[in-house]
């Protein structure tokens, strides 16, 4: 994935969950951008932060550019939270992301598919009559290269999981994917102490043959792409940067 039009900035302040303002390093000028991640992303965009700006002015926008990814110590983290579903999707595809338990090779993929009370990422089928889904979700939260997500609560997320379980019981091969947006990881976990209920969750559901899988990222301020297979451990101790 590369992104068509960015530009460096220093990240001054978020307004709020939606905006953040910024000075573009080339002009100097202080710009309004949509942060495309409503996470809380507090360890990342502090003030006088090296950020990465994507300028797609239109009339329909509000605002002209995009903040899309920010650089921690000498790291690009991408922030953008409409990349990793696209990630998942081409990775499955394209043999670079593997479902692990399948006997066949997918056929027919579909983003964005409705069952019971939830819509999963990714719908799947193989040419052995296998059917599943995958639940995508990325990852930003970082520290001494251990990931962990979440970095809020979030309802939607404990419900997909829970949905997840319950497609499994009844058939399906189901994966909880996370998509790590930066390259530099050792272990992937949850993050327990922002969100003990979804750590219950996950754990009961990976008890349950849910299977639970992370990829990392190549990236840096105009690109990002799938590197390779992260361990996910739930036992992973993980210490909250912002605490």
């Amino acid at each position: 994935m590369k992104y068509s039009a960015i530009q460096l900035a220093i990240f001054i302040e978020r307004s709020n969950r939606f905006i953040a303002r910024c000075r573009l390093l080339s002009t100097g000028e202080e710009i309004i951008t949509h942060v495309k991640n409503t996470g809380r992303s507090k360890e990342l965009l502090i003030p006088n932060v090296l950020v990465a700006v994507n300028h797609q002015p239109s009339d329909k926008r509000k605002t002209a550019y995009d903040l899309i990814a920010v650089k921690k110590g000498d790291m690009w983290i991408n922030i953008d939270s409409q990349i990793p579903n696209a990630l998942a999707a081409e990775g499955i595809l394209a043999g670079k992301i593997k479902l692990p338990g399948l006997s066949g090779t997918i056929n027919f993929l579909k983003r964005e598919y409705t069952f019971e009370r939830s819509k999963f990422d990714i719908y799947f089928e193989t040419d052995q009559q296998e059917k599943g889904f995958v639940e995508v979700k990325g990852m930003t939260l970082e520290n001494h290269k251990i990931g962990a997500f979440p970095d809020a609560p979030t309802v939607r997320g404990l419900k997909h999981v829970e949905e997840l379980d319950l497609a499994q019981a009844m058939g399906y091969y189901c994966y909880l994917l996370f998509i790590v947006q930066f390259p530099r990881i050792e272990a992937a976990t949850i993050h327990k102490e922002m969100q003990p209920a979804l750590y219950e969750a996950v754990k009961r559901a990976e008890a349950d043959g849910v299977q639970i899988l992370a990829y990392n990222c190549e990236v840096d301020q105009e690109n990002i792409s799938i590197l390779g297979t992260v361990p996910f451990d739930l036992k992973q101790t993980f210490i909250d940067p912002n605490q």
